[in-house]
């Protein structure tokens, strides 16, 4: 009898505990998101609060022996020590990581790495809270063995929203796949300054472009609805004003007004909020003596208050030591943690700063409020993906579901549309296959310099290079490489080499420009930035850290040119290159001029289908370029009055925002415009027809000139565009929408209005100084 009491007492304990880990709310998805968040932070010790908003880097947290992945002991005291919620790059592999494919995450491998990081803080922490694992993503997943998209300039030069959003979501369900959550990218630094180094990773000058671009991947990437199993936290990349820095100088202060700063660099961000973006990065500069990790007015009076954001801010790698560092504004790092959560700056990149609230909030001087708000906001997000029910991943899909035949095609499609015609003299292009093509330069056969910056090491085979793609289409005996010498080292030359082969061949096509590629001998600083040296003799001249102080071809490829144009055979010129580079004697020599920007692992493949004629070419520039250094800023939406020549030049761009050319030619007629009530909106319709010999796609760009407005407007300003696919022969035509809001200014109260007296200008063509039809009203 005895014993049956015993029995069902202990039956009716554990019937107790069960009952009662069920009433935990936080660990019942049945309960709403806000719930269970509140629930889980009313259970955490202020120590396990700010651990939440620290995210280390990421790939010292695990072992590799062969196939096998564990955590690494610092994992192991780091959870323990800090509690941390998040992790960044774990699955990262290049230079400054030191990460190989001989010692790094293939697909595979990866998932299994995030699985055994998961399992970890889940079973060996307090309340069992996963991580969050953040991915660089800028033009693809920046991990070994995914798919490579041509960078950022090249994505924008596409001027193709729905390209872009299945390529958004390709990059999502790669991350995904591999057990990630949050994707760092689209980069949304309006770049006026192409010394900068990192021009390459945004959308180019223009806030509706950008803006445009930058919400299709958004939406791509399914961060409206992080509850689909693909879906990522989109981060988006600098707030603010990041791409304009003094002299250049990545990370330099950017010197603008608050009326510049609402309207040309906040509007892509909060149309990429406004398309699910739930994650955003404060960058490294400073706007009005200010830096922008410890900026209230961005992070809470403009992201909070005015748009609502209800996601959260994490801040640059490093950048919140950096109020202390480079900006100077704080007496040590604790100053620098306090002085950033109070401005709003949810989670700190690194983990080595946040650390300090914890004594701060002991010692009275930070309220724990900010640090519990802030919290929610981290936590939120991972109720909503669903990683306290489904915190691990199949490892098999991660091998079967990453870089897909589907996903490759994809990336070639991206950098087919990204190329930009410059010139096409007598119609040199596309080339026939019964010729002779001696293919010259640096950039002709370099594997990572068709990648640019945050891109992972590639497998031999994986990419495509400008010489692939050609004698793909050719015999062997119809093509003759030689390199003729490198981006920076005047050493490495072969010059009579390549002549003597472009004199043996019917036509030559030199790939020139520059390289974001990273390698082991180049030295990092602890944020990631490349050092650039004069005695450093690698291709570099571009990506993060390498500003230019001019835009001249490097090295001794001016030489190539000019020695290959002598023989006077047929010269096609190719860029490919991280920033608009010096164009001005390639644009008055060569035959031909295209401009690849880094365009990927399909690149070479794309490249070619141009040359051949298998893709027309599409693509149009989302930066304006420069004659000269001297010039800038040349972005064409500059301010009036309208600039006047120089004494040495005139000051138009060699290339205007917007242009590109064809093999075919369009024509557009039958402008009809219909006013809204009281002038507050405009219907536009009219015909875009392919007059030429060839299919291919123009790029119909509406420009807005305000007249007359109680402040200074652009002298003219892109608002709306449309990627056309016509067939020879065909017309279309196209409507285009102008609502009160792309009719409205920033007042002189630093407000959003329409003003009833303002007189516009409507503008219409292939670019922004073409125009083709206009109207007044």
């Amino acid at each position: 009898m005895k014993k049956t009491s015993v029995s069902v007492c202990f039956v009716l304990m554990l019937f107790g505990l069960n009952s009662l880990a069920q009433n935990v709310i936080y660990k019942d998805p049945k309960q709403p998101v806000s719930a269970r968040t509140k629930d889980l932070i009313k259970r955490m010790t202020l120590d396990e609060k700010v651990g939440q908003l620290l995210c280390p880097l990421g790939w010292e947290m695990y072992e590799r022996k062969g196939g096998i992945v564990t955590v690494s002991q610092k994992f192991k005291d780091i959870v323990a020590q800090k509690h941390i919620g998040m992790l960044w790059a774990t699955y990262r592999a290049d230079p400054w990581t030191q990460k190989t494919i001989a010692n790094g995450l293939n697909p595979e491998l990866a998932a299994k790495a995030g699985n055994a990081l998961q399992r970890y803080v889940i079973e060996n922490t307090r309340l069992g809270i996963p991580v969050f694992l953040a991915e660089e993503a800028p033009h693809g997943h920046m991990a070994i063995g995914t798919t490579v998209f041509p960078t950022g300039i090249g994505q924008a030069s596409t001027w193709n929203p729905m390209l872009l959003e299945k390529m958004g979501g390709i990059v999502a369900k790669e991350i995904r796949v591999q057990g990630a959550h949050i994707s760092y990218g689209p980069v949304l630094d309006l770049s006026r300054d192409p010394r900068w180094s990192r021009v390459e990773e945004g959308y180019g000058e223009d806030p509706v472009l950008t803006g445009n671009l930058a919400a299709a991947i958004v939406k791509g990437t399914g961060a409206g609805k992080l509850s689909n199993p693909h879906a990522t936290i989109a981060t988006l990349k600098h707030f603010v004003a990041y791409g304009i820095p003094e002299s250049g100088h990545n990370g330099s202060a950017a010197s603008l007004g608050e009326r510049e700063l609402r309207e040309y660099f906040l509007p892509s961000f909060k149309a990429a909020i406004d398309a699910g973006a739930k994650s955003i990065m404060a960058a490294y500069n400073s706007i009005d003596g200010i830096p922008c990790s410890s900026n209230k007015f961005l992070l809470t009076n403009i992201l909070r208050n005015e748009w609502g954001f209800g996601g959260f801010t994490v801040s640059d790698l490093g950048s919140i030591e950096g109020i202390k560092g480079s900006h100077r504004v704080a007496k040590d790092n604790k100053q620098a943690a306090i002085l950033a959560a109070q401005a709003g700056l949810d989670a700190d990149l690194g983990g080595n700063a946040f650390v300090n609230l914890i004594e701060a909030v002991k010692a009275g001087e930070v309220n724990e409020n900010i640090i519990d708000t802030a919290v929610y906001r981290v936590l939120a997000l991972k109720f909503e993906m669903g990683l306290f029910e489904k915190p691990y991943v199949d490892v098999k899909k991660a091998k079967q579901e990453v870089k897909t035949p589907d996903n490759i095609a994809t990336a070639r499609q991206v950098a087919r549309e990204s190329i930009v015609l410059l010139e096409n003299k007598k119609e040199i292009l596309p080339l026939t296959k019964n010729i002779k093509v001696a293919v010259v330069g640096p950039n002709a056969d370099n594997v990572y310099n068709m990648l640019g910056d945050y891109t992972a090491p590639q497998r031999d085979g994986d990419v495509i290079t400008v010489l692939n793609g050609i004698k793909a289409n050719l015999t062997n005996d119809q093509v003759t490489y030689v390199k003729g010498c490198a981006i920076r080292d005047t050493t490495d030359l072969s010059i009579k080499e390549a002549v003597t082969a472009a004199e043996k061949a019917d036509v030559v096509v030199a790939v020139v420009g520059g390289s974001s590629a990273r390698d082991f001998k180049t030295e990092y600083i602890a944020t990631g930035a490349a050092v650039a040296s004069k005695e450093n003799k690698s291709d570099m001249e571009s990506g993060e850290g390498f500003d230019r102080s001019n835009l001249d071809l490097l090295g001794k490829q001016m030489d190539l040119l000019k020695e290959l144009k002598k023989t006077g055979k047929p010269l096609i010129v190719i860029y490919i290159q991280g920033r608009p580079l010096n164009m001005n004697w390639a644009s008055e020599n060569a035959d031909a001029l295209l401009c690849a920007w880094y365009p990927g692992q399909e690149g070479g493949a794309a490249i070619a289908d141009v040359l051949f004629g298998a893709y027309n070419p599409g693509g149009r520039m989302p930066v304006s370029v420069p004659r000269n250094v001297g010039q800038l800023p040349v972005h064409y939406n500059r301010k009036s009055p309208l600039d006047h020549s120089y004494v040495e030049e005139v000051a138009t761009p060699l290339y205007a925002f917007g242009y590109g050319k064809s093999y075919s030619t369009f024509d557009y007629k039958d402008l009809k415009v219909v006013k809204g009530v009281d002038n507050k909106s405009f219907m536009v319709s009219f015909s875009v027809a392919n007059t030429g010999k060839y299919e291919g796609d123009e790029v119909v760009q509406l420009y807005l000139r305000n007249q007359f407005a109680s402040v200074s407007q652009p002298v003219k300003q892109l608002k709306k565009f449309e990627r056309v696919h016509l067939k020879v022969g065909e017309s279309k035509t196209i409507e285009f929408k102008l609502t009160e809001s792309d009719l409205s200014i920033i007042n002189t109260e630093m407000r959003k209005v329409f003003e009833p007296t303002s007189l516009f200008t409507i503008l219409i063509g292939g670019n922004s100084s073409d125009v083709k039809l206009f109207y007044r009203n």
